[in-house]
């Protein structure tokens, strides 16, 4: 009998010994599940941000290219009456050109621009090239003669301030939609990049997750583990106490099973008593 009381002491010493090393292990494994936990927390709280800030670019960006479609419609007008003035004062200047034997307004402008063309394409002499700037010099004063003489004239006076509105305001507006359409892109260009970094983030975070399963998992295997031992420790305790009871060997009363004990007990189906029971109710108050 001594034998075997031994035997039981020594099963027993190893049940406690490895029920204290799976209980450690869980306990350094639930403390680096609390780290990846927070660390997928971060993970999270920054995706949300930066998704939520590409969102902002994205609406920036729409509104920005509505008004891009917009400014082109209202360029488009601008165009349109931009180009009917100018007809309208072409056809003043032909109806109200004044009386002269020279050559017409629309004639000398054609033939200025024949002569720069050459002035800037030719390889002329010296002479030559003063004959030419001369001559191109006499065509401009004539022009300029006979538009300031068209000026006087109220109607086409007035044509060519409204033609010259006309083609200013047709300017603002192709400005206006180039304006639009750069921050339009600066916006696009943004959202894209935010949303690059959201699927780097999502990834990071999925990982996270996943090692903080991988974690977690191995907790609650150490956890089962250093239960079954406790439950192994029990068993013994009670062979034992039977065991040197028998044998006339005095004993103290067995120590009631700790929380976890009964919790491990409770989890494996096992019988627990009144008394274990309202253990239990006890610590739960």
């Amino acid at each position: 009998m001594a034998d075997a009381i031994e035997e039981l002491e020594k099963k027993r010493a190893e049940c406690n010994t490895r029920a204290d090393e799976h209980r450690a292990k869980r306990d350094r494994l639930n403390a680096e599940a609390h780290q990846w936990a927070d660390k997928r927390a971060a993970v999270v709280d920054e995706l949300r941000a930066k998704s939520a800030e590409a969102q902002d670019h994205r609406r920036m960006r729409d509104q920005l290219n509505e008004g891009v479609r917009e400014a082109k419609r209202a360029r488009e007008e601008a165009n349109r009456k931009a180009d009917m003035m100018a007809e309208k004062v072409s056809e003043l200047k032909r109806t109200h050109a004044p009386r002269t034997n020279g050559p017409p307004v629309w004639r000398m402008r054609k033939e200025l621009k024949e002569l720069e063309f050459r002035h800037m394409t030719s390889s002329l002499t010296k002479d030559a090239e003063l004959r030419l700037i001369a001559d191109m010099q006499r065509l401009q004063k004539e022009i300029k003669s006979q538009d300031d003489q068209l000026r006087k004239d109220p109607e086409v006076e007035s044509a060519l301030k409204e033609a010259e509105q006309a083609r200013e305001e047709a300017e603002s507006c192709h400005k206006a939609v180039e304006d639009l359409a750069v921050r339009a892109q600066k916006e696009h260009e943004s959202m894209v990049l935010l949303f690059e970094e959201v699927d780097r983030l999502r990834r990071d975070a999925d990982e996270v997750h996943q090692k903080l399963v991988e974690v977690k998992t191995a907790s609650d295997d150490e956890h089962k583990a250093a239960m079954a031992a406790i439950e192994e420790v029990r068993d013994l305790e009670k062979m034992l106490y039977a065991a040197k009871t028998k044998s006339g060997i005095p004993v103290a009363p067995l120590e009631p099973p700790k929380e976890e004990d009964l919790f491990a007990r409770f989890r494996k189906g096992g019988k627990i008593s009144t008394e274990d029971m309202l253990a239990l109710q006890k610590s739960a108050r």
